[in-house]
């Protein structure tokens, strides 16, 4: 399968490049500005503007998938929802389905299925409040796009760790284990998109967690 990988120097998109690569993937590695020190091989690393949808249709074209993985500088957070729809557009423009790494905001919050996770203070801070809003904003975006997309929430926690390619998988309710916690390692959220590409499923929103 051949795989661009926008946002491919982040912590999300370089976990995908990797286990993509691992599973024998054809990819395109999409940076924006900072080109990646080491790639895996028949990794091709491409510099590319997630906000020019003729540009980026033009790297999508002849893909069988993408996935974006971008995510705003500190600040920048109003841009979310126009840099995926542009993205989205592009998508739709070569014709390629894409899978949006989101925020997990616009989930539910379990035993609560009238309130999502954005209005929770225990999953959603004061201080990421700004980022989570955004996601909401992109899951909006998605949602009105024609494009051939499926929407990816994590879990409340996201950090780098191991591999263990143990999940679990959901669709719009947060997933938590018995103590509350709601987390994932990047690298399992990794193999869970790559396990999305290669077995694609009906629905449109999911999530994971352990």
């Amino acid at each position: 399968m051949k795989i661009a990988v926008v946002g491919a120097t982040g912590m999300v998109g370089s976990r995908v490049v990797k286990e993509a690569a691992r599973r024998g993937h054809d990819l395109i590695a999409v940076f924006r500005k900072e080109r990646p020190a080491a790639l895996p091989p028949g990794v091709t690393g491409v510099e590319g503007d997630a906000n020019d949808p003729d540009h980026m249709s033009r790297l999508f074209s002849g893909t069988d998938a993408i996935v974006a993985a971008t995510r705003p500088a500190p600040g920048r957070e109003h841009t979310v929802a126009t840099t995926t729809t542009a993205l989205l557009d592009a998508a739709a423009t070569a014709r390629t389905r894409i899978l949006i790494v989101g925020g997990a905001a616009p989930l539910q919050i379990p035993g609560r299925l009238d309130r999502l996770v954005i209005d929770s203070p225990e999953y959603v801070p004061e201080a990421i409040r700004t980022i989570a809003a955004a996601s909401v904003a992109q899951w909006e975006s998605c949602r009105a796009h024609p494009a051939n997309w499926v929407y990816l929430s994590p879990p409340a926690l996201l950090e780098p760790g191991r591999r263990t390619g143990n999940y679990r998988r959901g669709t719009t309710t947060l997933i938590t284990s018995a103590d509350g916690a709601s987390r994932i390692s990047v690298e399992d959220l990794a193999a869970a998109v790559l396990d999305e590409l290669e077995n694609p499923r009906e629905t449109k929103h999911f999530t994971v967690g352990y």
